[in-house]
């Protein structure tokens, strides 16, 4: 399931880039705010037994390829952030801000929509592959998270599992989701649950 599954195991070969922010004094009247939404740190992904995990920058746009699942739902005003171990493990952060709350709302809920039905979708576009899927519950994080799981298996013997989370925090949806290769009883579900809350947590 190479195509399909690259969605959820992105490679990326850019290098990790890290950015500091000086700190900066701010008058008691003033609350300190930020313009845009906050990505997840490396270290606040699942934690790899092997590998330190690596972050490309946060970049404007729909990532590409587009993630599997949620993809086709995703807007040109899209930003994401991509990361990577050194082995067969990635992950990827898809934010969007929408006009108003009611957008995010009914967004958030389309990308709830597409997860629950992606495992049909799957094997009705390719008769080769077999999928299971998994929802794991609400977060109460914000407005609230989900998560969901997938199992992808080939004819010819691949066997990949992905976590995805969808969550809200007022006009604001970001997604993330983590893949590798294996099966559910692979799937780091509680920690992907806590990189869930760390994500919808620290948007802003």
């Amino acid at each position: 399931m190479q195509v399909r599954t690259r969605g959820i195991r992105t490679t990326v070969a850019a290098l990790a880039a890290a950015a500091g922010v000086a700190a900066v004094a701010v008058p008691a009247a003033a609350a300190p705010a930020y313009d845009t939404p906050r990505f997840l740190k490396p270290a606040e992904l699942p934690p790899h037994p092997t590998s330190p995990w690596y972050a490309g920058p946060v970049t404007a746009g729909q990532p590409d390829p587009l993630p599997v699942c949620v993809g086709e739902a995703l807007p040109s005003i899209a930003s994401h952030r991509s990361y990577w171990t050194e082995y067969d493990t990635s992950a990827q952060q898809i934010t969007v801000v929408e006009r108003d709350v009611q957008r995010a709302k009914d967004f958030a809920a389309l990308l709830r929509k597409d997860i629950a039905g992606c495992a049909k979708k799957l094997m009705e576009q390719d008769p080769d592959i077999t999928a299971t899927q998994k929802s794991y519950g609400r977060l109460n994080v914000e407005e609230g998270a989900h998560v969901y799981g997938l199992h992808t298996a080939s004819a010819w013997g691949s066997s990949d599992i992905g976590l995805f989370s969808v969550g809200r925090d007022g006009r604001t949806v970001t997604v993330v989701l983590w893949g590798q290769m294996g099966n559910f009883q692979h799937a780091q579900v509680s920690d992907f649950k806590a990189t869930t809350v760390t994500a919808v947590n620290k948007l802003y």
